[in-house]
């Protein structure tokens, strides 16, 4: 009824299998970063949180007042953190 089958032409491309890319060189030795810059503490740490207005949860009159808090807490080991690494800008020292 059917001819002879005819073989795909899907397999002219060899074995890709076998071919692999060159290696990555992930190891190799990267340039010295440069000095960071000294980190002055921000005055108000919270004006950004404040600026965008109260949050979005119903029923919590004082989320803003705690999240508030929160990020004012987090400013205290972010500057000790800085401390130590002596990167901290603490304005003039005079």
């Amino acid at each position: 009824m059917s001819g002879p089958r005819r073989r795909s032409n899907r397999r002219r491309g060899g074995n890709k299998a076998n071919r692999t890319a060159p290696p990555a060189e992930f190891w190799r030795s990267a340039p010295e970063p440069p000095e960071p810059p000294d980190i002055s503490p921000a005055d108000d740490p919270t004006a950004l949180l404040r600026s965008m207005g109260p949050p979005p949860l119903p029923g919590q009159r004082d989320a803003l007042m705690q999240l508030c808090r929160v990020v004012q807490e987090a400013q205290k080991p972010a500057k000790a953190l800085a401390a130590s690494a002596d990167l901290l800008d603490l304005g003039d020292e005079d």
